[in-house]
């Protein structure tokens, strides 16, 4: 008989890793209890030993290979992944209208030009605008055609000052929030005091990041660019380096000429490829549109033990379990039973991006066992 799987299933994917193993699933069968024992054990030890001043807490390699670690689906591919961003430009640009065209597709889910975008609920912190202004804004660009999962303020707290209990509650009162922006950065910070320091500046990107990677989020942070031109662009961000030091990426939004509608967007980050995105600015709508991308985006190279797995193992079944010798006898891809459970632990994020299939390991009394199952299923 198969056991019954996990209902709430891990959130994997090809994106940006939050590097935090996948909890396991509370309701285990007796055959996990020595596992699930043993975990609780470990937690007990780990617990102790992080309160002694002296302990580094380290991993080894093996352990590395030997962990799944939980992934977040890019909310916009190739362009916005989970984690905090600045997005950079001149005063009076059409940065605050590009926002409102980024919260809006990844609200409705609806591609943004030709990139795959993700559904979820989105904040956006218009600080420097009143509800008039957007109200009239969102009407030239989008017409009457709206989101229920769209939010706006006018006014928020400064960071450290109620804030980040702010941000706090509108997540946990909508579980699915996706992005959270920020417009403008300079509204939220403290005033006075060493405010411009380079240790100022990665404390405040630092502890937003903190609060992006806990939720699993995205945060973008509308911001500045100085008058001086400089040999890497990003160094026009206003500020320190300590701000770009700390995020995850930045978007970088210059017109070719002041008074033209034609701009390039050039993005940087860790989880993605530099890319450089030649726009125009629609003047009757006030939407950025895209001309052309500088560079095609990378694209991974395919993979062949999770084609076999989605079509010698999955492709007629909901759901699947055993051990690692067992799947390696289904599929025509040469690999060691030891080696097959480590390979899937790096590439359940593309199995499930690619195929739509979940993936577990678990310990059992019989032994370790290798878990697929589809998002809309249940098994008995």
């Amino acid at each position: 008989m198969e056991n019954k799987k996990e209902k709430t299933a891990p959130n994997v994917s090809v994106g940006a890793d939050t590097e935090q193993p996948i909890f396991k699933n509370t309701k285990s069968s007796i055959s996990e209890c020595e596992e699930n024992i043993k975990s609780f054990e470990e937690m007990q030890r780990e617990i102790q030993l992080s309160l002694d001043p002296s302990y580094l807490k380290a991993v080894s390699m093996n352990e590395l290979f030997d962990t799944q670690y939980q992934s977040k689906p890019p909310l916009i591919d190739g362009l916005l992944y989970s984690g905090t961003y600045i997005f950079a430009g001149s005063p009076k640009l059409g940065k605050s209208f590009l926002m409102a065209q980024l919260a809006y597709h990844v609200s409705t889910g609806t591609p943004l030009w030709n990139y795959t975008t993700r559904k979820g609920t989105v904040l956006y912190l218009a600080l420097e605008d009143d509800y008039r202004r957007l109200q009239e804004r969102l009407y030239r660009m989008f017409g009457t055609e709206s989101a229920d999962n769209l939010f706006f303020s006018v006014s928020a707290s400064q960071l450290g000052k109620g804030l980040d209990e702010q941000l706090a509650r509108f997540v946990a009162e909508h579980a699915d929030t996706k992005l959270i922006i920020i417009d403008t950065l300079q509204k939220v910070r403290e005033v006075g005091g060493d405010n411009y320091s380079y240790a100022n500046d990665y404390q405040i990107m630092a502890r937003l990041k903190s609060f992006a990677d806990t939720h699993g989020l995205c945060i973008l942070l509308v911001h500045h660019t100085r008058k001086q031109t400089a040999d890497d662009k990003f160094d026009m961000i206003s500020g320190t380096s300590g701000l770009l030091g700390a995020a995850d990426g930045a978007f970088l939004l210059q017109k070719e000429k002041r008074t033209g509608n034609a701009a390039t967007l050039e993005v940087s980050g860790r989880d993605q490829q530099d890319q450089k995105l030649y726009l125009i600015r629609n003047t009757e709508t006030l939407l950025w549109e895209l001309q052309r991308a500088e560079t095609e985006l990378w694209k991974e190279p395919p993979e062949p033990l999770l084609d076999e797995i989605a079509e010698l193992v999955m492709k007629d079944k909901s759901f699947w379990e055993g051990s690692a010798t067992e799947l390696v006898s289904l599929i025509k891809v040469e690999i060691q039973p030891h080696v097959i459970t480590r390979k899937l632990n790096v590439l359940s994020g593309r199995l499930y991006a690619e195929h739509g299939i979940y993936y577990k390991s678990n310990r059992t009394h019989d032994g370790r066992k290798i878990r697929f199952w589809k998002d809309d299923t249940e098994t008995a």
